[in-house]
C-alpha cells in the first residue's frame, strides 16, 4: 500500500498539473474572467486534494480487504475515477453556485464539465503515476497458501 509521503506527492502533483490545464480551459469554456476561473479551479483543487487523499486511502483499504492487494484493473480504474468525481461533485456544487452567484442547475452543468475533464485526466494521470512509481508488491508474484 502507498505511504503517506507517496500519497501527498500523488495528490500535490495531480492538483498542480490539473490547475495548469483546467484554469485556461474553464475560462474559455465558460466565458469566465481569468480571476474567477482561477478561484474556481484553485478552490476546487484544494477541496479535491483533501478528498483525493482520503478517498484513495479508503479505496486502497477496501481493495486490500476485498481483493488482498491494491492493484487496479482497467474496470477498477474506471470505477475509481467515477466514484471519486461523484463525491467531489457533491461537495463542490453548492460552493461553485454560491461563488459565481449562479443557480444550482448552472453550477451542476459547470461541475459536470469539470468532472468529465478530471475523470479523463485522473485516469491518464493515475495510470502514468503507477507506472512511474509502482509499488513493490505489484512486482512480486501472488503468494498462495501453504504448500500441500
Amino acid at each position: 500500500m502507498r505511504t503517506t509521503s507517496d500519497r501527498i506527492r500523488h495528490a500535490v502533483s495531480f492538483e498542480l498539473i490539473g490547475i495548469v490545464l483546467a484554469t485556461p480551459l474553464a475560462a474559455f469554456a465558460f466565458h469566465l474572467p481569468g480571476g474567477d476561473s482561477a478561484v474556481i479551479v484553485v478552490g476546487s483543487a484544494t477541496v479535491a486534494m483533501a478528498w483525493n487523499y482520503v478517498y484513495n486511502l479508503l479505496f486502497d483499504h477496501a481493495m486490500r480487504r476485498w481483493r488482498g492487494n491494491t492493484e487496479k484493473s482497467l474496470l477498477l480504474r474506471v470505477l475509481h475515477a467515477m466514484l471519486f468525481e461523484l463525491g467531489l461533485l457533491i461537495m463542490l456544487l453548492p460552493l461553485i453556485a454560491f461563488y459565481l452567484g449562479i443557480s444550482l442547475w448552472q453550477a451542476l452543468v459547470m461541475d459536470i464539465a469539470f468532472a468529465l475533464f478530471y475523470m479523463g485526466y485522473a485516469f491518464v494521470f493515475n495510470l502514468a503515476y503507477d507506472r512511474v512509481f509502482p509499488l513493490p508488491e505489484w512486482r512480486e508474484p501472488a503468494k498462495s497458501g501453504p504448500a500441500a
